[in-house]
């Protein structure tokens, strides 16, 4: 796979019917390790080791509603009262990231109402806190640790 733009962070992989799986600790099994799984698990990585955030607020590849439709978002992480704290859409490292991009993860916090957004195609992140009031986000460095 891919070097991509993240601390190096140890993974563990099985490879099974010649396809080669990594195990996610959120989901505490084996998936099969595609490009945008490769960016999902170094940011969960991150997120835990770099930012600290516990493993017990962040959920993976849950499905929800919006317009009708159904969507997955890639990652989010909770506060302890239940709201959520930040959306992470995930992008294989050969897709770049547009306005497109920005579009798909704020039509989802629409509906989640999260104070961060992060995207990311492992290579390039963009970081953004949301200006609810306003209607607005405003892009960060990075986004803060876990306190």
């Amino acid at each position: 796979m891919q070097q991509l733009n993240f601390p190096k962070f140890s993974f563990r992989f099985k490879n099974s019917e010649n396809k080669i799986s990594i195990f996610d600790d959120i989901r505490k099994k084996f998936v099969i390790l595609q490009p945008e799984e490769w960016v999902r698990q170094h940011c969960v990585q991150y997120l835990m080791i770099e930012k600290k955030y516990p493993k017990s607020l962040i959920n993976i590849e849950k499905e929800l509603t919006i317009n009708n439709l159904k969507k997955r978002y890639d990652v989010v992480v909770f506060n302890p009262d239940g709201s959520i704290h930040l959306i992470v859409e995930c992008k294989a490292p050969n897709i770049s990231i547009n306005q497109d991009t920005f579009d798909q993860i704020a039509r989802y916090n629409l509906s989640l109402q999260a104070t961060f957004l992060m995207v990311t195609n492992g290579i390039n992140h963009y970081y953004c806190q949301m200006d609810f009031e306003n209607e607005r986000y405003t892009f960060l460095k990075d986004i803060p640790n876990y306190n």
